[in-house]
């Protein structure tokens, strides 16, 4: 029995036994419905138009319902066109406006499909959760039509469609429609990391992202470096308006978050005017060609930053010899008489010789207009309200790890030795490993956005952010460097190679997975990892299951820059009452027909039971919701807590 302070608490959201019992009665049968469809997706990379396709249509299935429920009296185009109208709203709208003939009749038709649709998606839900997910000013229409049912009501629920298409308000309920579809369908959201940098818009995904009702961020090492970035880290702020320049993607930076960067642009132009700057145009593929610019200028700037950059951060490894990047003092170490520098012992020539702004007498310090730049930019990153917004639901949303319905999601890997075992980690004088690990991680980074601004505790919180960037212990990034100077000022490919953590190695390694696993407090026997960060190259035989079925690496190539690498349009795994299935898409091509766009989706575990609420982490906060409303309804009986009866 709870204590008496804990039953009269209680008592005020149930005040008479009859509201106890009808909760518990409530409890006790949303345990039995089929647990809700999760959806998880990996390293999303600003590919905003991609994203939203593979989102909106539910990885293939808002199509495969439509085919289910009309096979019979819709031919294929109709169904594509329904499809299409589900996941685009307003442009379907704006479509059928021109090309129907009788549009108030059409606008009828395709209610009736909707509401029919949402009944299906929604069968498995309570009339309650469903509701929740309906448009406030359509909720009580939308609630009749789908559950009115019967002879007795056929003729109301004509006049209901009817009236809403004579009163002018069809477009408006076949858009909420639509969108209620799409909520339904995906009832829980995971993002394993990396929502951020190569594409041109992850500020359009981290709206749609916030619009979710349900969902988790697990961090990745690119989330990081804006987030940094926006707690006012002068190193990411340089790394992000770097990589942002490095893929000729100024709309997430201009347009998307207000960053001034004409101080960048006005510096670069004057002070590397007769330097071509040949090492550093940005990528020109056609994938990553998503703003007309001054191409000249966009190389000045960038390498503008990236000597800004390097400054920045082997001034903040000189800060923190605890981090052991010693190794990374490559500025530092250029002969600027010889025009070379030393990598692990080997001097080797640069292929670009001209440091304007770098004093060889103290390489690392900023010239007064470096200053006067990163100040702006830093104050810019700062001041972007819709950046601090987006930054904040990261924090609020997100973690470094989770471990939710027997999958523990992760972005990057569980730094290893290579024997499989845990590495250990020594910050501050105590010794971390596995989930130790990244506790102390999750920790430490929300100290840098919530604690106060310039203080000490902040500004470390704010350089740890630059570690799990690029450090080589970090779980986020999990190689042993990341080689940005040898990428642009060597041409010796040795010099960059970056060694993956032995993590890598032991990706199909049943025993290590089942390791982690139990590390995590999961059961090895009926658990998985989903993860992400490294692309899998199906099309050189890669496979994304690891372990026989034990790991998941659902970065498929969302990101146009991967899709050579990869094959494909990415992954999405879908897990649902009945199984847990890899959807596998093309890359997005707007010409093709809805069927050629759908994924191909295979089942890699089957339930042999379908899976219930109650079998679910949900269903055992349930469990023990009602075993605290048992003791407040004994209570009540007994006599030991008095009913509140309202007259």
């Amino acid at each position: 029995m709870k204590d008496e302070r804990f039953l009269k608490l209680m008592s005020r959201t149930y005040p008479t036994a009859q509201a106890t019992a009808a909760e518990i009665i409530n409890l006790k049968a949303i345990l039995t419905l089929p647990k809700g469809t999760e959806y998880f997706f990996s390293d999303l990379h600003g590919e905003s138009g991609a994203f939203l396709y593979q989102l909106r249509s539910a990885s293939g299935v808002v199509r495969r319902k439509i085919n289910d429920l009309f096979e019979q009296s819709l031919g294929t185009d109709e169904q594509d066109e329904l499809a299409a109208l589900i996941y685009y709203p307003e442009s379907g709208l704006e479509k059928a406006h021109r090309q129907k003939e009788n549009y108030d009749d059409w606008s009828r038709i395709t209610i009736y499909r909707l509401v029919e649709l949402c009944k299906d998606a929604g069968s498995k839900y309570t009339r309650s959760k469903v509701r929740k997910k309906m448009p406030e000013n359509f909720a009580y229409i939308i609630d009749e039509l789908m559950h009115a049912s019967g002879s007795n009501k056929q003729h109301y629920t004509h006049e209901i469609i009817f009236t809403i298409v004579e009163t002018g308000m069809g477009d408006d309920f076949i858009i909420a429609l639509c969108y209620l579809i799409q909520s339904i369908l995906v009832d829980r959201l995971h993002i394993i990391g990396d929502v951020f940098d190569r594409g041109p818009h992850a500020d359009v995904i981290m709206d749609a992202l916030m619009e979710q009702r349900d969902i988790d961020i697990q961090w990745g090492n690119h989330d990081m470096s804006w987030m940094g970035a926006a707690c006012g880290s002068p190193a990411l702020v340089a790394n992000v308006v770097r990589l942002g320049i490095s893929y000729n993607n100024f709309d997430v930076l201009e347009d998307g978050y207000g960053i001034n960067l004409r101080p960048l642009s006005d510096f670069a132009a004057r002070i590397y005017a007769d330097d071509p700057c040949s090492c550093f145009s940005p990528h020109t593929l056609d994938a990553n060609e998503y703003d007309p610019v001054d191409l000249p200028l966009a190389a000045k700037m960038h390498k503008a930053i990236t000597i800004i950059q390097l400054k920045l951060e082997e001034q903040l490894i000189h800060r923190h010899p605890e981090y052991h990047m010693e190794n990374r003092l490559l500025l530092e170490r250029i002969d600027f008489t010889a025009n070379t520098t030393r990598v692990d012992g080997t001097t080797y020539p640069l292929r670009d010789t001209l440091f304007p702004t770098v004093n060889p007498k103290s390489p690392l310090k900023l010239t007064a207009e470096e200053q006067e730049l990163m100040h702006a930019l830093v104050s810019s990153f700062s001041h972007s309200e819709r950046l601090q917004r987006h930054i904040r639901f990261l924090f609020s949303n997100g973690s470094m790890y989770l471990s939710c319905n027997s999958n523990l999601l992760y972005h990057g890997c569980i730094p290893l030795k290579k024997d499989g075992s845990f590495a250990t980690v020594s910050i501050n004088g105590k010794t971390y490993s596995g989930k130790s690990y990244f506790d102390y991680i999750d920790t430490t980074v929300r100290q840098m956005f919530f604690s106060p601004h310039g203080s000490h505790v902040q500004q470390n919180a704010a350089d740890f952010a630059w570690y799990l960037w690029c450090g080589p212990l970090s779980p986020l990034f999990g190689k042993s460097k990341l080689s940005m100077f040898e990428r642009y000022f060597l041409d010796d490919p040795k010099t960059r190679v970056e060694v993956m953590n032995p993590y890598y190695t032991h990706l199909d390694d049943q025993k290590v997975c089942e390791n982690i696993l139990e590390e995590f407090g999961l059961d090895p026997a009926t658990s998985h990892i989903i993860n992400g960060h490294v692309p899998v190259r199906l099309k050189e035989g890669e496979s994304p299951i690891k372990a026989g079925g034990k790991l998941f690496m659902i970065d498929g190539g969302i990101s146009k820059a991967y899709q050579n690498q990869t094959g494909i349009g990415g992954y999405t795994l879908v897990y649902n009452s009945h199984y847990l299935a890899l959807a596998q898409h093309m890359p997005l091509a707007p010409g093709k027909r809805m069927e050629e766009q759908s994924p191909k989706v295979q089942i890699v575990e089957a339930v042999k039971k379908r899976v219930t609420v109650g079998d679910t982490d949900t269903g055992a906060e349930l469990r023990q919701q009602i075993a605290e409303l048992e003791d407040l309804l004994a209570a009540y009986r007994s006599g030991q807590c008095k009913e509140k009866i309202r007259k």
